[in-house]
């Protein structure tokens, strides 16, 4: 007993004799870390997922109103935004955001506090260091991969100068995760467990954000892994996108809204997670025990998209393969199989599928993520989903169908934008009319068209855009990745190239025309074969469009190198081009920091 007080009463004493600096602090007491200005202490990665912002605490005081100003490095891009008091109450403090990474950054601050009752204007310069930045390897194969290696081709002009944008990359599969696969059936996104490289660059290439995922990203987990894709900014400012067989939400400074597992009936989450009114999210998914005609018991692959309100609960769900034809193989016959989407075989390129292999496929009960007709196969792949109010539809973008769809609540197609031919008799109705600029009909045959107008081929992010559109008038932006033009590969493989294009249909005559397209000029410089995405933006009346998997196939070239451009609407040249050395890209999108923390 007197050896257990003695050892207690030593253990006191050391507390003590502890600098204010260092000690936990009990409530009252007046210093517990080191401060620098005139608030509290600097707190780096507060969240523990971005490791480039930090809070600057409160110190006691109440905040009502701040300004930060991020000093740019010679030469570089000037971060600076307003935090209103909803994002000062929120984080305890003033969030700083888009800080160098490795460096000392230089840091400005001005608030508004309530110090004893009175208002006190201040204006601060804070230090604030950061590590380098800093992913886990996941391969093994020998070859370095640079982190983030950005190449500005052509420079802004001062009105994209101080574009934000986020870059939802993809790096090799880490071995830990090779165990955590689905094996009854096989098949299905977890199989896709490719490492999470999510950055937000400036203008002159520097990472100003990215993710640090170990604290919600395990490959070993089979509920904490799959690739992380569908990433969206929420008006609220937050970053909304799934994985595996989650879908999340969290803010710009890492700050968790929501991380859900999906509900019970579904798996398989990837691609896409649209923005729906009301809290409710539109998520790409697969049917995790669906029974076939035949009785037999499947996992589907990607064509199944829910609707899921601010609670988690699924409100709705749209099974495809009952709204389109899942025995439709004329896209799947023509696409080439080195490349189907991210299943990447450099072995296979510029091969086919026949219409006897496709078949067979099917007399052998064979299921899975496997290019094929059918629940059970993947014969849709459905990489995109928007959601248009003004009818309470959805559009969404299936690459294996080389088809843009739009479909009601009712479950009824109201219209497909793709080639007329191999769809059934009940959906080739639906299929749209091209028309030029006068309204005149173009004739096309077997995937061509007359003019200048074509279809989108294994196509990405099919999105309305909502500033243009009025009434029945719908315009509609998509990424035409190029492969099996007009159902055919070319002898020549350099021949592919992808586009950025922007059609605008008319909703009631059944017509489309297209109004605008970049890419087919600069031929196989910018081909894509999978992933990328094309986005207008309001606030510059711009289109962003991101090249995600350039020399995908090529290994001298040591890619994919993507590229991301920026145009002022209409213009057929970028206002802006860098380009990415290394890495798989899957799509980016500007970064709006007013919503993050202006309110």
């Amino acid at each position: 007993m007197l050896k257990r007080t003695l050892i207690a009463a030593h253990c006191v004493l050391a507390l003590c004799a502890l600098p204010a600096w260092a000690s936990g602090g009990a409530s009252g007491t007046k210093v517990t870390f080191e401060t620098q200005g005139e608030l509290g202490e600097v707190v780096n990665n507060p969240y523990d997922i971005a490791p480039l912002t930090s809070v600057i605490r409160n110190g006691g005081y109440e905040l009502l109103k701040a300004h930060v100003r991020v000093l740019p490095k010679t030469g570089g891009v000037e971060i600076a935004y307003d935090v209103g008091p909803t994002a000062l109450r929120t984080y305890g403090g003033i969030p700083v955001f888009g800080l160098y990474a490795d460096y000392l950054n230089k840091v400005e601050v001005s608030y508004t506090r309530v110090a004893h009752g009175v208002k006190e204007e201040k204006k601060e310069t804070y230090s604030i260091w950061t590590p380098p930045v800093w992913l886990e390897p996941t391969w093994g194969n020998g070859r370095p991969y640079k982190t983030f290696d950005v190449e500005v081709t052509k420079k802004p002009s001062k009105e994209f100068a101080d574009r934000l944008y986020f870059i939802n990359n993809l790096l090799p599969a880490s071995p830990k995760g090779v165990r955590a696969v689905w094996n009854n059936p096989t098949g299905g996104a977890l199989e896709w467990n490719f490492y999470p490289q999510n950055a937000i660059v400036d203008t002159t290439g520097e990472v100003r954000w990215y993710m640090q995922p170990q604290s919600i990203y395990d490959p070993r987990d089979m509920l904490k892994s799959g690739i992380m894709m569908g990433f969206h900014q929420n008006e609220d400012g937050a970053l909304s996108w799934g994985y595996g067989q989650r879908y999340a939400k969290y803010d710009l400074m890492g700050r968790e809204v929501f991380n859900r597992r999906l509900p019970d009936g579904y798996a398989d989450f990837s691609h896409a997670m649209a923005l729906g009114p009301d809290g409710r999210y539109f998520l790409r998914v697969a049917g995790a025990d669906v029974r076939r005609a035949d009785d037999t018991r499947v996992r589907t692959v990607r064509d199944l998209i829910i609707e899921v309100d601010a609670n988690g609960r699924v409100t709705d769900e749209w099974r495809l393969w009952d709204i389109l034809d899942p025995q439709r193989n004329i896209v799947l016959k023509s696409i080439d199989q080195g490349a189907v989407c991210l299943n990447v075989d450099v072995s296979q390129s510029g091969k086919t599928l026949t219409a006897a292999q496709i078949a067979k496929l099917e007399a052998q009960h064979a299921f899975g993520d496997i290019t094929g007709t059918g629940m059970g196969r993947n014969w849709a792949h459905v990489n995109s989903i928007d959601y248009d109010e003004a009818d309470d539809s959805i559009i969404l973008s299936s690459r294996h169908q080389s088809a843009v769809v739009k479909i009601g609540r009712d479950k009824q197609v109201k219209w497909i934008l793709a080639a007329p031919n191999g769809w059934n008799e009940a959906l080739r109705g639906k299929v749209l009319t091209p028309v030029d600029k006068n309204g005149k009909k173009l004739e096309c045959r077997l995937g061509r068209c007359e003019g200048d107008f074509d279809w989108t081929w294994t196509q990405h992010t099919g999105w309305k855009v909502d500033e243009l559109s009025k009434g029945d008038i719908l315009y509609l932006s998509v990424f035409d990745n190029g492969d099996g033009r007009a159902f055919r590969q070319p002898d020549d493989p350099k021949e592919k190239y992808s586009r950025a294009v922007l059609y605008k249909i008319d909703q009631k005559a059944m017509t489309v025309e297209q109004v605008w397209d970049y890419g087919r000029e600069r031929g196989h410089e910018l081909y894509s074969p999978v992933t990328s995405s094309v986005e207008y933006k309001k606030d510059k009346n711009s289109f962003v469009v991101y090249w995600a998997s350039i020399d995908l196939t090529d290994p001298k070239a040591q890619g994919p190198n993507p590229v991301l451009t920026e145009f002022r609407y209409g213009e057929k040249e970028p206002a802006f081009e860098m380009k990415l050395h290394g890495t798989f890209g899957y799509r980016a999108l500007p970064i709006d920091l007013t919503k993050a923390f202006g309110r």
